[in-house]
């Protein structure tokens, strides 16, 4: 018999409203993830205290530990803490660093993971993925996905602008790593996932085309959303494919280069999505692109996030010793250092505000 269909990774609970957190042990206890309550949180220091202390009332009997800095080595710490206790399952209750980690240390403590997300800095959240650092720098890791994703709109608009900002940024940048993905399948023949890939392209794209700014709950809901559904076709694909290519490759090489003065991670691939959309040929698509980040507030050009030209285009070039074996529109164009200082002259001269 031919197989019709097929299971999709995804959370048992994607909530996201205002007061969300406050209804954390009720969800958790209704989609009986913890019937009993028996819960360990991993929070970061600073605005994480703050969190204990006003959701502590709401959660008795929990257990509380501090995330660390992000690192591997403080996952491993979490991980060996949770082994010490019978828990129902971990939440991480802050940004990107604290989900990755606690993420990292639910799966090798054999536990659920649920995301309490702080911020909507990337797609992060919702993906099959640990960034955490290491000896060799950073790496990545492959963890299962969170069971749930709980996300208060009134704690989002407690954080920085930044983090939604840099969150805008990595979702747009799935429009320009889809089209990558496909065109290595037209070249190379690599296997595309079209439902990954149209669950990717379209969470870029309700970012894209929304209306709504930083201050509206309804577009931080959809951003939200796209953050979610970059995640899960993640987890279909099998791989970060729909949500990363020339845009993240750019941004890798911006990190590995200038490791003391790169900017937010969305910052980055926002940068990199636009112009690697101008390297394909797709002017207007470029142009829209950066309109709409410089609209959020988002750079668009090397010198709005501190870097010179030259150093731009560096990056541009030695982007695809980051990915090795991933194919992109700089794999495919094999483009010179002074071709690339061409192309990006002419990329910030057809986006000038």
């Amino acid at each position: 018999m031919p197989v019709l269909t097929r299971l999709v990774p995804s959370p048992v609970v994607v909530d996201i409203r205002r007061g969300a957190l406050a209804d954390l042990a009720e969800v958790l206890a209704d989609r009986r993830i913890s019937r009993a309550g028996r819960l360990a949180v991993a929070v970061s220091g600073g605005f994480g205290a703050d969190l204990r202390r006003r959701l502590s009332p709401s959660l008795p009997g929990t257990d509380w530990f501090e995330a660390g800095g992000g690192a591997l080595d403080d996952a491993v710490r979490l991980a060996d803490a949770l082994g010490a206790g019978r828990y129902d399952a971990v939440v991480g209750l802050g940004g990107g660093r604290v989900i990755d980690c606690a993420k990292f240390a639910a799966a090798r403590a054999g536990l659920p993971m649920v995301a309490a997300a702080t911020n909507l800095s990337h797609d992060g959240i919702c993906s099959p993925v640990s960034i955490l650092d290491n000896d060799a720098g950073r790496g990545s890791y492959g963890v299962p996905p969170p069971v749930a994703l709980v996300v208060d709109l009134a704690v989002i608009r407690e954080a920085p602008i930044r983090f939604v900002r840099s969150g805008i940024g990595d979702a747009v940048s799935n429009i320009c790593a889809v089209a990558d993905w496909e065109l290595s399948h037209r070249v190379t023949g690599e296997r595309v996932d079209g439902l990954a890939a149209a669950m990717a392209r379209q969470a870029g794209e309700a970012v894209l085309r929304h209306p709504g700014g930083c201050g509206d709950d309804a577009f931080l809901t959809v951003l939200c959303e796209a953050l979610v559904l970059s995640g899960i076709a993640m987890s279909i694909a099998g791989h970060t494919r729909p949500s990363s290519g020339a845009c993240h490759e750019i941004g890798h090489a911006l990190d590995l280069l200038h490791p003391g003065r790169a900017a937010g991670h969305g910052e980055q691939v926002g940068i990199g999505a636009a112009f690697a959309t101008f390297l394909r040929g797709d002017v207007e698509g470029a142009r829209l692109m950066a309109g709409v980040l410089r609209r959020h507030g988002l750079p668009v050009v090397a010198g709005e996030i501190g870097f010179g030209d030259d150093e731009f285009v560096r990056a541009v070039e030695f982007a695809p010793r980051t990915r090795p074996g991933r194919y992109t529109v700089l794999e495919h164009l094999g483009l010179t250092r002074a071709r690339i200082g061409e192309a990006y002259a002419e990329y910030a001269a057809a986006v000038a505000g």
